[in-house]
């Protein structure tokens, strides 16, 4: 199921359905062969509720999805499209990104309201007519978007209400959950960020340990 084309992967695992934190592993491969691990295992931080079912380009499978507002993260395989920060696009850490790069300023938001026909996008509100009741500010108070990964869940078709702003972020406080992204601290996000290359095809695959398990063979995932 993992396309040939993807040579990148980030593997995140939860103990159940229901835990708050799990761990993250990169791993790559060139064409023919396996994959294998780069770095360390990282601890994150997923949503308050765990995990539910997620729409990214995993085959359909039969559990709880995803919804909005469920503090839950998506489980699943999802593109990684985008990176964003509070730095400006190629000073600092951007500088060599293999990613397109959203730079956080008061206008970038990303819409959670379903009813919106900007819902789950990140739209630069100076350029378009908000029609939204809620969004998220990019450019936070806190360190929590100083640096992240856009996920694509829930993009291919849209589906209004299935959950939106899916992030890999920075974490509030080691430990602290999220209302559905997967954080960790800013030198994890840092390293994630420098490595992850566009011309890679990068996912994100995330799931408790049973079901990587259980689809480990058939979607071609990494050994552990």
């Amino acid at each position: 199921m993992i396309s040939a084309h993807s040579t990148q992967l980030l593997v995140c695992l939860s103990l159940d359905w229901d835990a708050p934190a799990g761990h993250l592993q990169r791993f790559e491969r060139s064409a023919g062969e396996d994959w294998r691990p780069v770095g360390s295992t990282i601890s994150v931080t997923l949503g308050r509720n765990g995990m539910a079912w997620g729409r990214g380009v995993h085959p359909a499978v039969d559990g709880a999805g995803k919804c909005e507002g469920d503090g839950r993260a998506p489980a699943g395989v999802f593109a990684i499209t985008g990176l964003f920060g509070y730095a400006v696009a190629g000073d600092g850490w951007t500088a060599g990104l293999r990613l397109p790069y959203f730079a956080a300023r008061p206008g970038l938001k990303c819409v959670d309201d379903p009813a919106s026909a900007h819902y789950n996008c990140l739209v630069d509100q100076s350029a378009v007519a908000a029609d939204w009741a809620s969004c998220e500010d990019m450019l936070r108070q806190d360190r929590r978007y100083e640096a992240g990964a856009v996920v694509a869940h829930n993009t291919a078709p849209l589906l209004p209400g299935a959950g939106s702003c899916i992030f890999l972020h920075v974490w509030e406080t080691p430990g602290t959950p999220t209302a559905g992204c997967t954080a960790m601290s800013l030198p994890d996000m840092l390293t994630l960020a420098s490595w992850l290359d566009g011309e890679r095809q990068p996912l994100l695959v995330q799931l408790p340990e049973a079901e990587f398990a259980r689809h480990q063979q058939a979607w071609g995932l990494p050994r552990r």
